[in-house]
């Protein structure tokens, strides 16, 4: 299980996130590769024709790389339908193709064959069904057939084969805006006129944490992307960290001789971290995420859907 120290972020985390100077060369000699990537992203979203699947779609992402509350959106937006179905790749998984990990809320494969998120979706949404797949296609098809009324791509917005309506997330600051790999957005930062509707952490919605379980000395440890983010919601009582890399799966021998090593009484991670370590012997306070979004913006997301608010 390999950590990252603490005081270091990887570097394109440092590059896109929190640049300093010596970045900002580095962004600007490569940014000739950034304007032909954005281009060639531009054009695709510009010619590529859609299908239109005769079911209400809804497309949650994001232009920026790394975390901006996906996961979390996505649950409470499907807390708000009957006949949901969540389709996502499913990142860092230990499986291919197509897999139903949930249907209707009974969960059908382990964390390995799911990945993290979708398993903490399936978990979250009892009334839900989940899907990965890397053909999204593929997987809409299988939610129509099994009769979803309600089909949501997580991480859908560069899908742009198929008619949708896109949500895009943002944080409330952006210190870099070049497209990749210069910077950490997907394609130019104008495309997001190109979606639907956008929110804002901060402004649109707002990310309200608690602690379950919590102990007097926690060993925080985790795997998401820039993990840094965290620094906001944690507790008195985080006596130390452990980062690994995003979606990375954890040993419990491990974990156990770093809590023993630090004299640590339980281990401090998130709901996405959580479903990876069930079955572990291992005290956890576990910080739980919920999101409080804008209504006005939700109820124009139930008329697309056809549902009263």
């Amino acid at each position: 299980m390999a950590t990252v120290n603490s005081s270091l972020v990887s570097f394109f985390e440092r590059l896109y996130f929190k640049p300093n100077l010596l970045d900002w060369v580095f962004i600007i000699l490569s940014s000739p590769i950034s304007l032909i990537f954005g281009i060639v992203m531009l054009l695709r979203r510009l010619l590529t024709p859609k299908k239109d699947y005769s079911t209400p779609i809804v497309s949650v992402g994001n232009l920026i790389v790394g975390g901006s509350g996906k996961t979390p959106f996505v649950i409470e937006l499907a807390s708000r339908y009957s006949g949901v179905c969540i389709i996502s790749r499913g990142y860092g998984r230990q499986s291919r193709g197509l897999i139903e990990v949930s249907r209707n809320g009974e969960i059908l494969c382990d964390v390995l064959k799911s990945g993290d998120e979708p398993m903490l979706m399936a978990m979250s949404l009892p009334q839900a069904s989940v899907i990965v797949s890397e053909d999204r296609a593929k997987a809409i098809e299988l939610a129509k057939k099994n009769r979803a009324k309600v089909i949501i791509l997580d991480d859908g917005f560069n899908r742009v084969e198929i008619k949708k309506f896109d949500i895009l997330l943002f944080p409330k600051k952006i210190k870099n805006y070049f497209p990749f790999p210069s910077g950490p957005f997907r394609e130019f930062y104008f495309i997001k006129y190109f979606a639907n509707l956008d929110f804002v952490e901060d402004i649109d919605f707002k990310r309200v944490v608690t602690i379950k379980e919590a102990t007097e000395r926690m060993l925080l440890v985790t795997a998401i992307s820039n993990p840094q983010r965290l620094e906001l919601y944690l507790p008195d009582g985080v006596i130390d960290r452990v980062y690994l890399q995003d979606h990375a799966y954890f040993d419990e021998e491990s974990l156990k001789k770093r809590m023993l090593s630090c004299n640590a009484t339980s281990l401090l991670v998130t709901q996405k971290d959580e479903v990876k370590m069930r079955g572990f012997k291992l005290p956890l306070s576990v910080m739980e995420l919920k999101l409080e979004i804008n209504s006005k913006k939700l109820e124009q997301i139930d008329k697309y859907i056809g549902v009263d608010s």
